[in-house]
Protein backbone atom coordinates (compact mmCIF):
# COMPACT_ATOMS: atom_id res chain seq x y z
CA UNK A 1 0.00 0.00 0.00
CA UNK A 2 1.36 3.35 -0.70
CA UNK A 3 1.31 5.70 1.80
CA UNK A 4 2.05 9.01 0.45
CA UNK A 5 -0.06 11.66 -0.50
CA UNK A 6 -0.38 12.29 -3.98
CA UNK A 7 0.41 15.89 -5.06
CA UNK A 8 -3.33 17.00 -5.70
CA UNK A 9 -4.00 16.15 -1.63
CA UNK A 10 -0.80 17.43 -0.58
CA UNK A 11 -1.26 20.86 -2.34
CA UNK A 12 -4.43 21.14 -0.71
CA UNK A 13 -3.20 20.18 2.59
CA UNK A 14 -0.48 22.62 2.51
CA UNK A 15 -3.10 25.47 1.52
CA UNK A 16 -5.40 24.54 4.56
CA UNK A 17 -1.62 24.43 7.12
CA UNK A 18 -0.82 27.99 5.79
CA UNK A 19 -4.72 29.47 6.04
CA UNK A 20 -4.92 28.04 9.54
CA UNK A 21 -0.67 29.49 10.57
CA UNK A 22 -2.10 32.61 9.75
CA UNK A 23 -6.12 32.89 10.99
CA UNK A 24 -5.97 30.33 13.66
CA UNK A 25 -3.55 30.70 15.98
CA UNK A 26 -4.31 29.26 20.04
CA UNK A 27 -5.24 32.93 20.75
CA UNK A 28 -7.39 33.54 17.77
CA UNK A 29 -9.03 29.60 18.70
CA UNK A 30 -9.38 30.75 22.19
CA UNK A 31 -11.06 33.62 20.82
CA UNK A 32 -13.52 31.72 18.73
CA UNK A 33 -14.00 29.45 21.61
CA UNK A 34 -15.38 32.12 23.81
CA UNK A 35 -17.78 33.94 21.43
CA UNK A 36 -21.80 33.20 21.19
CA UNK A 37 -21.73 30.57 18.07
CA UNK A 38 -18.60 28.73 19.51
CA UNK A 39 -17.16 29.27 15.98
CA UNK A 40 -16.12 31.64 13.04
CA UNK A 41 -18.60 32.05 10.33
CA UNK A 42 -15.31 33.71 8.50
CA UNK A 43 -13.21 30.53 8.79
CA UNK A 44 -16.14 28.37 7.68
CA UNK A 45 -16.23 31.06 4.71
CA UNK A 46 -12.97 30.48 3.73
CA UNK A 47 -13.33 26.35 4.55
CA UNK A 48 -15.91 26.44 1.68
CA UNK A 49 -14.45 28.71 -0.77
CA UNK A 50 -11.31 26.00 -0.65
CA UNK A 51 -13.82 23.34 -1.27
CA UNK A 52 -13.37 21.48 1.85
CA UNK A 53 -17.45 20.87 2.37
CA UNK A 54 -17.39 19.65 -1.61
CA UNK A 55 -14.59 16.65 -1.29
CA UNK A 56 -16.15 13.93 -0.39
CA UNK A 57 -19.72 14.86 -2.38
CA UNK A 58 -20.12 12.90 -5.93
CA UNK A 59 -19.55 15.10 -9.12
CA UNK A 60 -23.15 14.54 -10.19
CA UNK A 61 -24.06 16.99 -7.18
CA UNK A 62 -21.09 19.49 -7.33
CA UNK A 63 -18.67 17.92 -5.31
CA UNK A 64 -14.77 16.55 -5.96
CA UNK A 65 -16.07 12.50 -5.86
CA UNK A 66 -13.14 12.31 -3.27
CA UNK A 67 -13.03 9.86 -0.44
CA UNK A 68 -11.44 9.27 3.40
CA UNK A 69 -8.12 9.30 1.83
CA UNK A 70 -8.48 12.25 0.30
CA UNK A 71 -9.62 14.07 3.32
CA UNK A 72 -6.88 12.81 5.24
CA UNK A 73 -4.39 15.65 5.39
CA UNK A 74 -6.89 18.13 5.80
CA UNK A 75 -7.81 15.93 9.09
CA UNK A 76 -4.26 16.12 9.89
CA UNK A 77 -3.86 19.81 9.39
CA UNK A 78 -7.08 20.43 11.51
CA UNK A 79 -5.71 18.03 14.12
CA UNK A 80 -2.47 20.38 14.32
CA UNK A 81 -4.41 23.32 14.76
CA UNK A 82 -7.24 22.13 17.30
CA UNK A 83 -10.01 23.19 14.61
CA UNK A 84 -13.71 23.55 16.82
CA UNK A 85 -15.51 24.41 12.82
CA UNK A 86 -17.12 21.47 12.62
CA UNK A 87 -16.61 20.55 9.00
CA UNK A 88 -16.40 17.17 9.58
CA UNK A 89 -19.44 16.46 10.64
CA UNK A 90 -21.24 19.18 7.67
CA UNK A 91 -18.97 16.58 5.12
CA UNK A 92 -20.32 13.27 7.11
CA UNK A 93 -23.79 14.78 6.60
CA UNK A 94 -23.72 15.82 3.15
CA UNK A 95 -22.41 12.57 2.12
CA UNK A 96 -25.28 10.37 3.41
CA UNK A 97 -27.68 12.74 2.02
CA UNK A 98 -25.77 12.36 -1.49
CA UNK A 99 -26.30 9.13 -1.03
CA UNK A 100 -29.66 7.81 0.27
CA UNK A 101 -31.29 10.88 -1.00
CA UNK A 102 -34.30 11.22 -3.70
CA UNK A 103 -33.00 13.51 -6.68
CA UNK A 104 -35.32 16.22 -5.61
CA UNK A 105 -33.86 16.10 -2.17
CA UNK A 106 -30.32 16.32 -3.64
CA UNK A 107 -30.78 19.16 -5.90
CA UNK A 108 -32.88 21.20 -3.06
CA UNK A 109 -29.89 20.81 -0.45
CA UNK A 110 -26.69 19.86 -1.99
CA UNK A 111 -26.46 22.80 -3.79
CA UNK A 112 -26.19 24.59 -0.51
CA UNK A 113 -23.98 21.74 1.46
CA UNK A 114 -21.25 22.19 -1.42
CA UNK A 115 -20.75 25.98 -1.40
CA UNK A 116 -21.26 25.63 2.77
CA UNK A 117 -24.44 27.89 2.96
CA UNK A 118 -26.00 25.03 4.49
CA UNK A 119 -24.93 23.35 7.36
CA UNK A 120 -25.86 20.00 8.15
CA UNK A 121 -24.70 17.70 10.77
CA UNK A 122 -25.83 14.13 11.96
CA UNK A 123 -27.94 13.15 14.84
CA UNK A 124 -27.51 9.74 15.68
CA UNK A 125 -25.90 9.37 19.07
CA UNK A 126 -29.02 8.66 22.50
CA UNK A 127 -28.71 8.90 25.81
CA UNK A 128 -27.65 5.56 27.55
CA UNK A 129 -27.16 3.76 24.42
CA UNK A 130 -23.53 4.46 24.18
CA UNK A 131 -22.19 3.47 20.33
CA UNK A 132 -25.57 1.28 19.33
CA UNK A 133 -26.40 3.08 16.22
CA UNK A 134 -29.86 1.31 15.68
CA UNK A 135 -32.38 4.32 17.13
CA UNK A 136 -34.41 3.53 20.12
CA UNK A 137 -35.38 6.65 22.13
CA UNK A 138 -36.72 8.67 19.16
CA UNK A 139 -39.66 7.23 17.09
CA UNK A 140 -41.38 8.23 14.18
CA UNK A 141 -44.89 7.38 13.48
CA UNK A 142 -46.53 7.87 10.13
CA UNK A 143 -49.15 10.90 10.41
CA UNK A 144 -51.67 11.32 6.76
CA UNK A 145 -49.45 11.76 4.71
CA UNK A 146 -46.29 12.60 6.84
CA UNK A 147 -44.20 12.20 10.06
CA UNK A 148 -44.11 12.62 13.61
CA UNK A 149 -40.71 12.59 15.51
CA UNK A 150 -40.32 12.07 19.29
CA UNK A 151 -37.16 10.87 21.53
CA UNK A 152 -34.33 12.56 22.42
CA UNK A 153 -30.64 12.90 21.04
CA UNK A 154 -27.43 13.07 22.68
CA UNK A 155 -24.18 15.03 21.95
CA UNK A 156 -24.88 16.68 18.41
CA UNK A 157 -22.23 18.30 17.41
CA UNK A 158 -22.29 21.19 15.18
CA UNK A 159 -26.90 21.56 15.96
CA UNK A 160 -26.70 24.97 17.40
CA UNK A 161 -25.02 26.35 13.63
CA UNK A 162 -26.60 23.58 11.84
CA UNK A 163 -29.99 24.82 9.36
CA UNK A 164 -30.94 20.57 8.92
CA UNK A 165 -30.45 18.08 10.66
CA UNK A 166 -30.22 14.31 9.91
CA UNK A 167 -31.89 12.46 12.85
CA UNK A 168 -32.22 8.65 12.77
CA UNK A 169 -35.22 7.59 14.56
CA UNK A 170 -37.33 3.99 14.70
CA UNK A 171 -40.13 3.58 12.48
CA UNK A 172 -40.23 0.08 11.82
CA UNK A 173 -36.45 0.02 12.00
CA UNK A 174 -33.89 2.21 11.83
CA UNK A 175 -34.51 5.14 9.70
CA UNK A 176 -32.89 8.70 8.78
CA UNK A 177 -35.30 12.18 8.01
CA UNK A 178 -34.13 15.55 7.40
CA UNK A 179 -35.20 18.07 10.07
CA UNK A 180 -35.18 21.76 9.43
CA UNK A 181 -33.05 23.25 13.14
CA UNK A 182 -36.47 25.52 13.30
CA UNK A 183 -38.84 23.18 13.14
CA UNK A 184 -41.73 23.77 15.82
CA UNK A 185 -41.23 21.05 18.69
CA UNK A 186 -37.76 20.66 18.23
CA UNK A 187 -35.78 22.11 21.07
CA UNK A 188 -31.78 21.98 21.87
CA UNK A 189 -29.86 22.01 25.12
CA UNK A 190 -26.28 23.42 24.41
CA UNK A 191 -23.13 21.91 25.70
CA UNK A 192 -19.13 21.84 25.36
CA UNK A 193 -17.18 19.09 24.42
CA UNK A 194 -13.53 18.84 26.14
CA UNK A 195 -12.20 20.34 23.18
CA UNK A 196 -14.54 23.64 23.26
CA UNK A 197 -16.61 22.30 20.40
CA UNK A 198 -20.09 23.22 20.53
CA UNK A 199 -22.60 20.41 20.67
CA UNK A 200 -26.39 20.13 22.15
CA UNK A 201 -28.63 16.98 23.18
CA UNK A 202 -31.82 17.49 21.35
CA UNK A 203 -35.73 16.89 22.50
CA UNK A 204 -38.30 16.00 19.57
CA UNK A 205 -41.75 16.47 21.31
CA UNK A 206 -44.09 15.92 18.43
CA UNK A 207 -41.96 17.15 15.12
CA UNK A 208 -44.36 17.24 12.45
CA UNK A 209 -42.12 16.42 9.23
CA UNK A 210 -43.93 15.83 5.38
CA UNK A 211 -43.45 12.62 3.54
CA UNK A 212 -40.08 13.89 1.84
CA UNK A 213 -38.36 14.64 4.98
CA UNK A 214 -37.77 10.64 5.06
CA UNK A 215 -34.32 9.99 3.79
CA UNK A 216 -34.24 6.42 1.65
CA UNK A 217 -36.42 3.70 2.95
CA UNK A 218 -38.34 3.50 6.10
CA UNK A 219 -36.45 0.78 8.55
CA UNK A 220 -33.31 0.32 6.12
CA UNK A 221 -31.01 2.75 7.24
CA UNK A 222 -28.90 1.12 9.51
CA UNK A 223 -25.73 0.13 6.71
CA UNK A 224 -25.98 3.51 6.00
CA UNK A 225 -25.23 4.74 9.35
CA UNK A 226 -22.98 2.27 10.08
CA UNK A 227 -20.95 3.48 6.30
CA UNK A 228 -21.16 6.87 7.63
CA UNK A 229 -19.84 6.54 11.40
CA UNK A 230 -17.26 4.48 9.67
CA UNK A 231 -15.87 7.30 7.78
CA UNK A 232 -16.34 9.68 10.49
CA UNK A 233 -14.39 7.31 12.62
CA UNK A 234 -11.48 7.13 10.20
CA UNK A 235 -10.86 10.28 9.74
CA UNK A 236 -11.16 11.46 13.53
CA UNK A 237 -8.07 9.08 13.70
CA UNK A 238 -6.56 11.14 10.98
CA UNK A 239 -7.21 14.39 12.84
CA UNK A 240 -5.53 12.34 16.09
CA UNK A 241 -2.50 11.89 14.19
CA UNK A 242 -2.31 15.98 13.11
CA UNK A 243 -2.95 16.42 17.32
CA UNK A 244 -0.02 13.71 17.55
CA UNK A 245 2.63 14.75 15.43
CA UNK A 246 2.24 18.57 16.10
CA UNK A 247 2.93 17.44 19.69
CA UNK A 248 5.92 15.94 18.69
CA UNK A 249 7.48 18.65 16.92
CA UNK A 250 6.64 21.13 19.18
CA UNK A 251 8.10 19.06 22.18
CA UNK A 252 11.88 18.19 20.18
CA UNK A 253 11.45 22.02 19.50
CA UNK A 254 11.53 22.52 23.30
CA UNK A 255 14.18 19.63 23.72
CA UNK A 256 16.40 21.85 21.39
CA UNK A 257 16.01 24.93 22.95
CA UNK A 258 15.84 24.56 26.28
CA UNK A 259 18.83 24.30 28.50
CA UNK A 260 19.99 22.71 31.71
CA UNK A 261 23.13 22.12 33.06
CA UNK A 262 24.49 24.72 30.26
CA UNK A 263 23.34 22.04 27.27
CA UNK A 264 20.04 21.55 25.39
CA UNK A 265 17.82 18.86 27.45
CA UNK A 266 17.38 17.10 23.72
CA UNK A 267 20.91 15.75 25.01
CA UNK A 268 19.82 13.80 27.50
CA UNK A 269 19.53 10.36 26.40
CA UNK A 270 16.46 9.81 28.57
CA UNK A 271 14.65 12.25 26.84
CA UNK A 272 15.82 11.09 23.86
CA UNK A 273 14.45 7.81 23.95
CA UNK A 274 11.18 9.58 24.83
CA UNK A 275 10.63 11.32 21.87
CA UNK A 276 11.85 8.48 19.90
CA UNK A 277 9.09 6.56 21.17
CA UNK A 278 6.36 9.01 20.54
CA UNK A 279 7.21 8.97 16.71
CA UNK A 280 7.30 5.41 16.64
CA UNK A 281 3.53 5.20 17.98
CA UNK A 282 2.41 8.35 15.95
CA UNK A 283 4.13 6.77 12.99
CA UNK A 284 1.97 3.54 13.56
CA UNK A 285 -0.42 5.05 14.25
CA UNK A 286 -0.62 7.18 11.02
CA UNK A 287 -0.24 3.70 9.20
CA UNK A 288 -3.19 2.65 11.08
CA UNK A 289 -5.39 5.73 9.82
CA UNK A 290 -3.92 5.40 6.30
CA UNK A 291 -5.49 1.39 6.23
CA UNK A 292 -8.90 3.02 8.20
CA UNK A 293 -9.53 5.41 5.51
CA UNK A 294 -8.58 3.19 2.35
CA UNK A 295 -11.08 0.25 3.83
CA UNK A 296 -13.51 3.02 4.25
CA UNK A 297 -13.07 4.36 0.60
CA UNK A 298 -12.40 0.84 -0.72
CA UNK A 299 -14.04 -2.45 1.49
CA UNK A 300 -16.82 -3.70 -0.17
CA UNK A 301 -17.38 -5.80 3.08
CA UNK A 302 -19.20 -4.26 6.10
CA UNK A 303 -17.73 -6.33 8.78
CA UNK A 304 -14.28 -5.68 6.73
CA UNK A 305 -14.46 -2.17 6.74
CA UNK A 306 -15.50 -2.18 10.05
Amino acid sequence: MNFEYSDEQQQLADSVRKFLGQAYGFEQRKTIIQSTSGDSAQVWKTFAEMGLTAIALPEADGGFGGGAIDLMPVMEAFGEALVVEPLLDHIVAGRLLARAGSAAQRAALLPGVVDGSTRLTLAYLEPGRRYELAPQATTATRSGDGWVLNGTKSVVVGAAAAHRLIVSADAGGPSLFIVDAKAPGLSLNPCRTVDGQRAADLTLAGVKLPADALLGQAGGALPLLEDAVDFATALQCAEAIGAMAFANDTTLDYLKTRKQFGVPIGSFQALQHRIVEMVIHTEQARSMAVLAASKVDTATDAAERG
